[in-house]
């Protein structure tokens, strides 16, 4: 970044915490209907999407993305709703890999996804220069993942995305379940014993209140540690370091060499301290937490004109005065606001 600024790298927010991730949601709209994240009585046939004109077009996200890294940013992850859903989303890809970090290398470029699409699409995904996937399934059986899904999708189908991302050489697979007592919880053993041995990392993940729609309860809630225990007692578990500062998984290896798993706790263990993930949302608001309740519009100034470093000079005083810690105060109910953003449309 050659132009003077005022400012120092790393960014740091109000509680330290620096700026590393950026997640960008490509589209509001999904093929699934997920109890915990699209709730079809809330996104029914009468709900309402963004307009396309409302979406950042691909050259406004690389243009943020690429303002983004000089900031700090060095991973970059697509999401959604569906980011398979949005048409062409090679073509963003490929302009996402062309960007530097700081150090003057490429910068990581994750997905997530319900992996519907992908097995028709892993190949090109891989050319166009995406690194990684993570894949959401939250069963095996067809009846299970209906339950969860609230869709006649059949689970072979998502094991054929997962089958091709690995036939075209992503790097380390990670397919995440959300678990929700009375609902799914019988599948996790069953999950890790089909995962076991494949190579790809297999994580859990706490029933969370995203969003305002989903009818989160404590009861349906899950424990990290209950899942770890639950696995132990038929594969025993050797706990690992994290790959690095701010990974919000708890890693664990299957003490036989079977593979990797990892929990994500974020409702029985905050780790709020260690967020590094700004988020921006399908319509171009910048947000600092999965349960933010209001975002930053940068789609207004970026079509007005507004130069690169009036829009760096926004994100940076932005990401400045954060002091999100949801998770950390979730029980504190006068400090959290009542609604929060649907996670639909500001990415998982």
């Amino acid at each position: 970044m050659n132009e003077e600024r005022d400012y120092a790298l790393p960014i740091l927010d109000s509680l330290q915490r620096p700026l590393h991730d950026l997640r960008i949601s490509v589209t509001d709209r999904c093929n699934l209907r997920c109890t915990y994240c699209m709730p079809r009585k809330t996104f029914d046939e009468s709900h309402t999407y963004l307009a396309r004109s409302a979406l950042l077009s691909f050259e406004e996200i690389e243009r943020l993305a690429r303002l983004f890294m000089r900031l700090g940013v060095s991973k970059i992850r697509l999401t959604g709703g569906e980011p398979l859903l949005r048409h062409g989303i090679e073509r963003l890809i490929e302009k996402l890999a062309c960007l530097r970090t700081l150090q003057g290398q490429a910068p990581e470029i994750a997905m997530t996804t319900n992996a519907v699409l992908l097995a028709r699409k892993a190949q090109a995904l891989k050319d166009a220069g995406l690194n990684r996937v993570t894949v959401s399934l939250d069963g095996l059986s067809d009846a299970t993942f209906k339950r969860m899904s609230d869709t006649n999708v059949p689970v072979a189908d998502v094991l054929q995305g997962i089958a091709a991302a690995q036939a075209a050489g992503l790097d380390t697979l990670k397919v995440n379940m959300v678990v929700k007592r009375g609902v799914n919880e019988h599948e996790i053993v069953p999950m890790a014993q089909h995962f076991r041995h494949s190579g790809i990392v297999l994580r859990f993940i706490e029933y969370m209140d995203v969003g305002s729609s989903n009818g989160w309860s404590m009861e349906d809630v899950v424990p990290a540690r209950a899942i770890l225990d639950h696995i132990g007692g038929h594969f025993p578990l050797q706990q690992l370091d994290p790959n690095y500062s701010g990974e919000v998984v708890e890693r664990w290896r299957y003490a036989d060499g079977g593979g990797e798993i990892g929990v994500i706790a974020s409702v029985t263990q905050a780790f709020c301290h260690e967020c590094s993930r700004v988020r921006l949302a399908t319509d171009g608001k910048l947000y600092h937490c999965l349960f933010a309740d209001d975002g930053l519009d940068l789609r207004a100034p970026l079509r007005d004109g507004a130069d690169d470093s009036t829009l760096t000079r926004m994100m940076a005083d932005s990401w400045k005065t954060r002091a999100d810690r949801y998770s950390q105060l979730r029980h504190a109910a006068s400090e959290y606001p009542a609604r929060k953003i649907e996670m639909s449309y500001i990415g998982g």
